[in-house]
Protein backbone atom coordinates (compact mmCIF):
# COMPACT_ATOMS: atom_id res chain seq x y z
CA UNK A 1 0.00 0.00 0.00
CA UNK A 2 1.22 3.62 -0.96
CA UNK A 3 1.47 6.45 1.52
CA UNK A 4 -0.23 9.74 0.61
CA UNK A 5 2.75 11.09 1.44
CA UNK A 6 6.68 10.65 1.58
CA UNK A 7 8.18 9.80 4.64
CA UNK A 8 11.45 11.89 5.13
CA UNK A 9 13.33 12.55 8.04
CA UNK A 10 11.73 15.92 8.88
CA UNK A 11 8.44 14.86 8.90
CA UNK A 12 9.49 11.81 11.38
CA UNK A 13 10.92 14.31 13.65
CA UNK A 14 8.17 16.51 13.31
CA UNK A 15 5.92 13.36 14.27
CA UNK A 16 7.92 12.84 16.87
CA UNK A 17 7.78 16.23 18.04
CA UNK A 18 4.62 16.72 18.04
CA UNK A 19 3.61 13.54 20.20
CA UNK A 20 5.84 14.96 22.84
CA UNK A 21 4.18 17.87 22.98
CA UNK A 22 0.72 16.57 23.05
CA UNK A 23 1.58 13.88 26.37
CA UNK A 24 3.08 17.26 27.77
CA UNK A 25 0.16 19.35 27.65
CA UNK A 26 -2.00 16.75 28.59
CA UNK A 27 0.15 15.91 32.08
CA UNK A 28 0.08 19.87 32.35
CA UNK A 29 -3.59 19.76 32.35
CA UNK A 30 -4.51 16.46 33.67
CA UNK A 31 -1.79 17.54 36.95
CA UNK A 32 -0.83 20.92 36.82
CA UNK A 33 2.54 22.98 36.34
CA UNK A 34 4.38 21.42 38.86
CA UNK A 35 3.87 18.31 37.11
CA UNK A 36 5.05 19.12 33.60
CA UNK A 37 7.53 22.07 34.41
CA UNK A 38 10.80 22.89 36.96
CA UNK A 39 8.45 26.47 37.92
CA UNK A 40 8.09 27.45 41.26
CA UNK A 41 6.56 30.15 43.53
CA UNK A 42 10.24 31.77 43.32
CA UNK A 43 10.73 30.92 39.69
CA UNK A 44 6.92 31.27 37.94
CA UNK A 45 7.55 32.27 34.59
CA UNK A 46 9.62 30.58 32.52
CA UNK A 47 10.29 28.99 29.06
CA UNK A 48 6.64 29.08 28.01
CA UNK A 49 6.70 32.95 28.71
CA UNK A 50 9.93 33.57 27.93
CA UNK A 51 10.09 31.89 24.58
CA UNK A 52 6.28 31.02 23.74
CA UNK A 53 5.51 34.74 24.56
CA UNK A 54 8.27 37.44 24.68
CA UNK A 55 9.88 35.97 22.12
CA UNK A 56 7.18 34.90 19.66
CA UNK A 57 5.64 38.04 19.54
CA UNK A 58 9.08 39.67 18.71
CA UNK A 59 9.84 37.09 15.90
CA UNK A 60 6.80 38.01 14.09
CA UNK A 61 7.45 41.82 14.07
CA UNK A 62 7.91 41.51 10.63
CA UNK A 63 4.16 41.53 9.75
CA UNK A 64 3.71 45.59 11.51
CA UNK A 65 7.04 46.14 10.16
CA UNK A 66 6.53 45.69 6.61
CA UNK A 67 2.78 46.46 6.68
CA UNK A 68 3.59 49.91 7.97
CA UNK A 69 6.66 50.30 4.65
CA UNK A 70 4.16 49.13 2.07
CA UNK A 71 0.66 50.79 3.36
CA UNK A 72 1.37 53.86 5.38
CA UNK A 73 4.93 54.91 4.26
CA UNK A 74 4.26 53.64 -0.04
CA UNK A 75 7.57 51.67 0.15
CA UNK A 76 6.67 50.10 -2.98
CA UNK A 77 10.24 48.19 -3.17
CA UNK A 78 8.53 45.81 -0.26
CA UNK A 79 5.28 44.84 -1.97
CA UNK A 80 6.22 41.21 -3.15
CA UNK A 81 7.75 40.53 0.82
CA UNK A 82 4.40 41.78 2.09
CA UNK A 83 2.72 38.63 2.16
CA UNK A 84 4.92 36.33 3.87
CA UNK A 85 5.80 38.10 6.49
CA UNK A 86 1.82 38.69 7.07
CA UNK A 87 1.69 35.31 6.95
CA UNK A 88 4.26 34.99 9.52
CA UNK A 89 3.01 37.46 11.85
CA UNK A 90 -0.41 35.92 11.58
CA UNK A 91 0.93 32.46 12.58
CA UNK A 92 3.39 33.30 15.23
CA UNK A 93 0.69 35.27 17.19
CA UNK A 94 -1.98 32.69 16.91
CA UNK A 95 0.65 29.96 18.40
CA UNK A 96 1.68 32.49 21.00
CA UNK A 97 -2.10 32.42 21.91
CA UNK A 98 -2.17 28.40 22.18
CA UNK A 99 1.14 28.95 24.18
CA UNK A 100 -0.52 31.07 26.49
CA UNK A 101 -3.39 28.75 26.57
CA UNK A 102 -1.05 26.05 27.56
CA UNK A 103 0.80 28.45 29.99
CA UNK A 104 -2.52 30.10 31.87
CA UNK A 105 -3.65 26.59 32.59
CA UNK A 106 -7.69 28.00 32.31
CA UNK A 107 -7.84 28.30 28.71
CA UNK A 108 -11.77 29.35 28.99
CA UNK A 109 -10.93 31.92 31.07
CA UNK A 110 -8.67 33.80 28.02
CA UNK A 111 -11.79 36.33 27.78
CA UNK A 112 -10.72 37.49 31.42
CA UNK A 113 -8.20 40.11 30.79
CA UNK A 114 -10.48 41.93 28.43
CA UNK A 115 -13.06 42.03 30.85
CA UNK A 116 -12.00 42.27 34.36
CA UNK A 117 -8.26 43.31 33.36
CA UNK A 118 -6.66 46.65 35.21
CA UNK A 119 -6.53 49.33 33.16
CA UNK A 120 -3.47 50.93 34.57
CA UNK A 121 -1.62 47.19 33.91
CA UNK A 122 0.68 47.03 31.35
CA UNK A 123 -0.19 43.19 31.28
CA UNK A 124 -3.85 44.29 30.51
CA UNK A 125 -2.67 46.57 27.72
CA UNK A 126 -0.61 43.75 26.54
CA UNK A 127 -3.98 41.42 26.60
CA UNK A 128 -5.58 44.04 24.76
CA UNK A 129 -3.27 44.83 21.92
CA UNK A 130 -2.06 41.12 20.76
CA UNK A 131 -5.93 40.20 20.86
CA UNK A 132 -6.70 42.92 18.06
CA UNK A 133 -3.91 43.03 16.57
CA UNK A 134 -4.63 39.11 16.00
CA UNK A 135 -7.84 40.23 14.48
CA UNK A 136 -6.33 42.83 12.15
CA UNK A 137 -3.43 39.86 11.26
CA UNK A 138 -6.53 37.31 10.45
CA UNK A 139 -8.24 40.39 7.95
CA UNK A 140 -5.14 41.03 6.46
CA UNK A 141 -4.45 37.64 5.67
CA UNK A 142 -7.89 36.94 4.55
CA UNK A 143 -7.13 38.12 1.01
CA UNK A 144 -4.99 36.07 0.35
CA UNK A 145 -7.38 32.85 1.02
CA UNK A 146 -10.59 34.74 -0.74
CA UNK A 147 -8.24 35.33 -3.94
CA UNK A 148 -7.66 31.83 -3.68
CA UNK A 149 -10.84 30.52 -3.30
CA UNK A 150 -12.54 33.40 -5.60
CA UNK A 151 -14.40 34.94 -3.20
CA UNK A 152 -13.96 38.00 -4.97
CA UNK A 153 -16.47 40.27 -3.61
CA UNK A 154 -15.13 39.39 -0.13
CA UNK A 155 -11.81 40.26 -1.21
CA UNK A 156 -12.04 43.44 -2.39
CA UNK A 157 -14.94 44.22 0.54
CA UNK A 158 -11.52 43.54 3.26
CA UNK A 159 -8.93 45.49 0.47
CA UNK A 160 -11.43 48.77 0.58
CA UNK A 161 -10.75 49.09 4.24
CA UNK A 162 -7.09 47.36 4.78
CA UNK A 163 -5.25 51.14 4.87
CA UNK A 164 -6.78 51.64 8.22
CA UNK A 165 -6.76 47.86 9.62
CA UNK A 166 -3.28 48.33 8.84
CA UNK A 167 -2.25 51.52 10.77
CA UNK A 168 -5.04 50.61 13.54
CA UNK A 169 -2.31 47.14 13.34
CA UNK A 170 0.94 49.25 13.11
CA UNK A 171 0.03 51.20 16.26
CA UNK A 172 -0.99 48.40 18.16
CA UNK A 173 2.38 46.26 17.61
CA UNK A 174 4.40 49.48 18.66
CA UNK A 175 2.21 49.38 21.87
CA UNK A 176 2.82 45.92 22.49
CA UNK A 177 6.25 45.16 21.29
CA UNK A 178 7.15 48.21 24.02
CA UNK A 179 5.10 47.26 26.37
CA UNK A 180 6.58 43.57 26.82
CA UNK A 181 9.52 45.32 27.87
CA UNK A 182 7.89 47.15 30.42
CA UNK A 183 6.92 44.50 31.81
CA UNK A 184 10.42 44.19 33.70
CA UNK A 185 10.48 47.89 34.66
CA UNK A 186 8.52 47.10 37.98
CA UNK A 187 11.34 44.50 39.12
CA UNK A 188 14.78 47.08 38.88
CA UNK A 189 15.60 44.80 41.88
CA UNK A 190 15.36 41.66 40.37
CA UNK A 191 16.61 42.01 37.08
CA UNK A 192 20.29 41.90 36.62
CA UNK A 193 21.35 45.26 35.57
CA UNK A 194 22.84 44.23 32.55
CA UNK A 195 19.43 44.00 31.21
CA UNK A 196 17.37 45.99 33.37
CA UNK A 197 17.60 49.48 31.92
CA UNK A 198 14.61 52.22 31.85
CA UNK A 199 15.03 51.74 28.09
CA UNK A 200 13.87 48.64 27.77
CA UNK A 201 10.36 49.15 26.08
CA UNK A 202 12.67 51.07 23.43
CA UNK A 203 15.41 48.29 23.59
CA UNK A 204 12.30 45.71 22.82
CA UNK A 205 10.69 47.70 20.09
CA UNK A 206 14.10 48.48 18.18
CA UNK A 207 15.22 44.74 18.39
CA UNK A 208 11.70 43.36 17.31
CA UNK A 209 11.88 45.56 13.97
CA UNK A 210 15.61 44.24 13.43
CA UNK A 211 14.27 40.77 13.58
CA UNK A 212 11.25 41.54 11.72
CA UNK A 213 13.62 41.80 8.49
CA UNK A 214 15.71 39.06 9.14
CA UNK A 215 13.06 36.81 9.79
CA UNK A 216 11.71 37.79 6.24
CA UNK A 217 14.90 37.44 4.84
CA UNK A 218 15.31 33.87 6.72
CA UNK A 219 12.20 32.71 5.53
CA UNK A 220 12.93 33.55 1.95
CA UNK A 221 15.92 31.61 1.86
CA UNK A 222 14.29 28.22 3.42
CA UNK A 223 11.39 28.70 0.60
CA UNK A 224 13.86 28.94 -1.72
CA UNK A 225 15.34 25.72 -0.36
CA UNK A 226 12.13 23.75 -0.41
CA UNK A 227 9.73 25.48 -2.47
CA UNK A 228 11.90 27.54 -5.02
CA UNK A 229 10.33 30.61 -4.10
CA UNK A 230 13.04 33.35 -3.58
CA UNK A 231 12.88 37.54 -3.41
CA UNK A 232 14.83 39.65 -5.80
CA UNK A 233 17.98 40.16 -4.49
CA UNK A 234 17.45 44.21 -4.88
CA UNK A 235 14.55 43.19 -1.89
CA UNK A 236 16.40 41.55 0.34
CA UNK A 237 19.43 43.98 0.17
CA UNK A 238 16.45 46.98 1.58
CA UNK A 239 15.45 44.59 4.34
CA UNK A 240 19.19 44.47 4.85
CA UNK A 241 19.49 48.09 4.94
CA UNK A 242 16.56 48.16 7.46
CA UNK A 243 17.96 45.64 9.64
CA UNK A 244 21.44 47.33 9.65
CA UNK A 245 19.89 50.80 10.95
CA UNK A 246 17.80 49.11 13.80
CA UNK A 247 20.58 47.03 14.47
CA UNK A 248 23.15 50.36 15.06
CA UNK A 249 20.33 52.28 16.69
CA UNK A 250 20.13 49.56 19.37
CA UNK A 251 23.76 49.55 20.19
CA UNK A 252 24.59 53.31 20.21
CA UNK A 253 21.47 53.54 22.94
CA UNK A 254 22.86 50.54 24.66
CA UNK A 255 26.17 52.14 25.06
CA UNK A 256 24.38 55.14 26.18
CA UNK A 257 22.33 53.54 28.38
CA UNK A 258 25.40 51.49 29.78
CA UNK A 259 27.29 54.58 30.21
CA UNK A 260 24.16 56.83 32.14
CA UNK A 261 24.09 53.99 35.07
CA UNK A 262 27.45 53.36 35.07
CA UNK A 263 27.67 49.33 34.68
CA UNK A 264 30.15 48.86 31.88
CA UNK A 265 32.07 46.83 35.39
CA UNK A 266 29.77 44.50 35.62
CA UNK A 267 30.30 43.32 31.71
CA UNK A 268 33.62 42.03 33.19
CA UNK A 269 32.73 40.32 36.01
CA UNK A 270 33.85 36.53 35.75
CA UNK A 271 30.15 35.81 35.97
CA UNK A 272 27.35 33.43 34.41
CA UNK A 273 25.34 36.83 33.40
CA UNK A 274 28.53 38.36 31.96
CA UNK A 275 29.44 35.07 29.13
CA UNK A 276 25.57 35.04 28.19
CA UNK A 277 25.72 39.07 27.59
CA UNK A 278 28.76 39.04 25.73
CA UNK A 279 27.58 36.23 23.37
CA UNK A 280 23.97 38.19 22.92
CA UNK A 281 25.89 41.42 21.82
CA UNK A 282 27.97 39.39 19.72
CA UNK A 283 25.26 37.49 18.23
CA UNK A 284 22.68 40.10 17.58
CA UNK A 285 24.51 43.01 17.21
CA UNK A 286 27.99 43.28 16.46
CA UNK A 287 28.87 40.71 13.78
CA UNK A 288 25.43 41.44 11.80
CA UNK A 289 27.10 44.98 12.08
CA UNK A 290 30.34 44.47 11.04
CA UNK A 291 29.11 41.91 8.43
CA UNK A 292 26.77 43.94 6.98
CA UNK A 293 28.78 47.17 6.84
CA UNK A 294 30.70 45.30 4.29
CA UNK A 295 29.63 46.14 0.98
CA UNK A 296 30.56 43.02 -0.85
CA UNK A 297 28.25 40.71 2.30
CA UNK A 298 25.66 43.01 2.02
CA UNK A 299 24.47 42.38 -1.39
CA UNK A 300 25.27 38.71 -1.33
CA UNK A 301 22.04 36.88 -0.73
CA UNK A 302 23.92 34.16 1.46
CA UNK A 303 25.66 37.12 3.74
CA UNK A 304 22.42 38.35 4.17
CA UNK A 305 21.41 34.79 5.15
CA UNK A 306 24.29 34.76 7.08
CA UNK A 307 23.23 38.12 9.07
CA UNK A 308 19.86 37.39 9.67
CA UNK A 309 20.82 34.00 11.28
CA UNK A 310 23.05 35.74 13.25
CA UNK A 311 20.47 38.62 14.34
CA UNK A 312 17.47 36.24 15.44
CA UNK A 313 20.07 34.04 17.31
CA UNK A 314 21.01 37.01 18.99
CA UNK A 315 17.44 38.13 19.81
CA UNK A 316 16.43 34.66 21.08
CA UNK A 317 19.51 35.14 23.95
CA UNK A 318 18.09 39.01 24.64
CA UNK A 319 14.51 37.45 25.30
CA UNK A 320 15.31 34.83 27.40
CA UNK A 321 18.41 36.26 29.55
CA UNK A 322 15.72 39.52 30.06
CA UNK A 323 12.97 36.74 31.59
CA UNK A 324 15.21 33.50 32.55
CA UNK A 325 18.86 33.67 33.21
CA UNK A 326 18.62 37.56 34.40
CA UNK A 327 15.54 37.02 37.35
CA UNK A 328 17.72 33.45 38.37
CA UNK A 329 20.30 35.13 40.68
CA UNK A 330 17.83 37.15 42.49
CA UNK A 331 15.09 34.32 42.86
CA UNK A 332 17.54 32.13 44.48
CA UNK A 333 16.84 29.06 43.08
CA UNK A 334 18.12 27.38 39.32
CA UNK A 335 15.89 27.07 36.68
CA UNK A 336 16.22 24.41 33.83
CA UNK A 337 13.09 23.68 31.55
CA UNK A 338 11.58 20.23 31.84
CA UNK A 339 11.69 18.43 28.80
CA UNK A 340 7.87 18.48 28.65
CA UNK A 341 8.72 22.41 28.81
CA UNK A 342 10.84 22.12 25.90
CA UNK A 343 8.72 19.62 24.03
CA UNK A 344 5.77 21.92 24.09
CA UNK A 345 7.92 24.76 22.69
CA UNK A 346 9.08 22.77 20.01
CA UNK A 347 6.36 21.42 18.98
CA UNK A 348 4.72 24.96 18.63
CA UNK A 349 7.52 25.83 16.54
CA UNK A 350 7.20 23.05 14.51
CA UNK A 351 3.27 24.04 14.05
CA UNK A 352 4.13 27.43 12.46
CA UNK A 353 7.33 25.67 10.15
CA UNK A 354 4.36 23.28 8.86
CA UNK A 355 1.43 25.83 8.55
CA UNK A 356 3.79 28.02 6.53
CA UNK A 357 5.10 25.20 4.18
CA UNK A 358 0.99 24.41 3.85
CA UNK A 359 0.54 28.13 3.33
CA UNK A 360 3.55 28.32 0.54
CA UNK A 361 2.66 25.62 -1.22
CA UNK A 362 -1.76 26.03 -1.37
CA UNK A 363 -1.62 29.79 -1.42
CA UNK A 364 -0.50 32.26 -3.32
CA UNK A 365 2.09 33.91 -1.25
CA UNK A 366 5.62 34.81 -3.22
CA UNK A 367 5.17 36.76 -5.99
CA UNK A 368 1.46 38.29 -5.23
CA UNK A 369 1.64 41.38 -2.97
CA UNK A 370 -0.94 41.40 -0.68
CA UNK A 371 -1.57 44.91 -1.77
CA UNK A 372 -3.51 45.22 -4.18
CA UNK A 373 -2.41 47.04 -7.06
CA UNK A 374 -2.51 47.77 -10.52
CA UNK A 375 -0.33 49.11 -13.05
CA UNK A 376 -1.71 52.34 -15.34
CA UNK A 377 -1.40 52.27 -18.85
CA UNK A 378 -0.18 55.05 -20.63
CA UNK A 379 -2.06 56.99 -22.94
CA UNK A 380 -2.03 55.73 -26.45
CA UNK A 381 -0.16 58.77 -27.98
CA UNK A 382 2.96 58.60 -25.54
CA UNK A 383 5.41 56.05 -26.39
CA UNK A 384 6.78 54.53 -22.71
CA UNK A 385 9.34 52.33 -23.63
CA UNK A 386 9.52 51.05 -19.91
CA UNK A 387 7.03 50.84 -17.41
CA UNK A 388 7.20 53.78 -14.69
CA UNK A 389 7.46 52.04 -11.30
CA UNK A 390 6.00 55.53 -9.75
CA UNK A 391 2.64 54.83 -11.76
CA UNK A 392 0.93 52.15 -9.34
CA UNK A 393 -1.82 53.05 -7.07
CA UNK A 394 -3.84 50.93 -4.35
CA UNK A 395 -6.70 49.43 -5.91
CA UNK A 396 -9.68 46.57 -5.36
CA UNK A 397 -8.51 44.80 -8.17
CA UNK A 398 -5.21 41.84 -8.53
CA UNK A 399 -2.10 42.53 -9.54
CA UNK A 400 -0.10 39.80 -11.01
CA UNK A 401 3.53 38.91 -9.49
CA UNK A 402 5.20 40.11 -12.86
CA UNK A 403 3.23 43.54 -12.59
CA UNK A 404 4.77 44.14 -9.07
CA UNK A 405 8.61 42.57 -9.80
CA UNK A 406 8.46 44.32 -12.92
CA UNK A 407 8.06 47.65 -10.97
Amino acid sequence: MQLPFKITFWRVLLAIVWLAGTYAVFVRFTEGLGAATNLSDKFPWGLWVGFDVVTGVGLAAGGFTIAGAVYVLHLKQFYPVLRPAILTAFLGYSLVIVGLLIDIGHPLRIYHPMLMGNAHSVMFEVAMCVTFYTSVLALEFSTVVFERMGWDRLRKWVSKIIVPLVIIGVILSFLHQSSLGSLYLIMPSKLYPLWYSPLLPAFFLISAISTGCAMVIFESHLSFRAFGHRLEKNILRHLGRVMLLGLVLYLILKVQDFTTRGVWDLTVLPRMETYVFWLEMFLGSIAPIILLSIKRIRLSTKGLYICSVLTIAGFLFNRLNVTITGIEASSGVSYVPSWMEISVSLAIVGMVVFLFALAVRYLPIFGNPLANVKKITPPANRMTPKHNADNITFDSGTATGRDVLSS
